[in-house]
């Protein structure tokens, strides 16, 4: 059985931005939260590249709504 690395990654990222119990449990033990939210039993190193992705996907949305309320501060679109 093949996983869909990136598309799970975007279903985990819904999931945990949406669910704020997720997102602490996210930040005390990412390892452990992720492959409690997949349910398949990965091999360490594919699990920590899911939760690299997760982190850089969730800083990148971050990054861009602060972006966005600093672009709005200063009344630019």
């Amino acid at each position: 059985m093949e996983l869909d690395i990136k598309g799970k990654i975007e279903e985990l990222v819904k999931k945990i931005t949406t669910d704020k119990g997720l997102q602490a449990d996210f930040q005390k033990d990412p390892i452990k939260t992720v492959e409690k939210l997949i349910g398949i039993d990965l091999p360490d190193d594919q699990i920590k590249s899911i939760v690299a992705g997760i982190k850089a996907k969730i800083g990148a949305d971050k990054f861009s709504g602060l972006a966005d309320g600093l672009n709005s501060l200063f009344g630019k679109k």
